[in-house]
């Protein structure tokens, strides 16, 4: 699956599909959040939550992705993030494009 955040791939002719989404709301345990919550009096990167976002980009884009192929598509362009704040810990991200088949094959 070709995935650009570009609104168009240049020399590919295709039809568009309709929008795909994935979404997921992720947490770190206590411990991780208790730990992190401690970094904040000192500064620097959180690096559990790095992670926690990394992972939920990746789990966003392939529901995003299973969706594409659903609907027949060969690529997701104009890909977009999105991320927000559910509660204390925990994460939105989402994921979202435009699903197109070529039709230039």
């Amino acid at each position: 699956m070709l995935i650009v955040n570009t609104e168009n791939i240049p020399g590919r002719r295709y039809e568009v599909l309709g929008l795909v989404r994935g979404s997921v709301v992720q947490s770190k345990n206590f411990g991780k959040d208790f730990m992190s919550a401690m970094k904040t009096l000192v500064g620097g990167e959180i690096v559990a939550y790095t992670e926690l976002l990394q992972e939920a980009r990746q789990i966003a884009m392939g529901r995003m992705v299973a969706q594409a192929e659903e609907l027949g598509a060969d690529a997701i362009v104009c890909l977009r993030y999105a991320s927000s704040s559910v509660m204390q810990g925990a994460a939105e991200v989402i994921s979202y494009g435009t699903a197109v088949r070529f039709t230039d094959k």
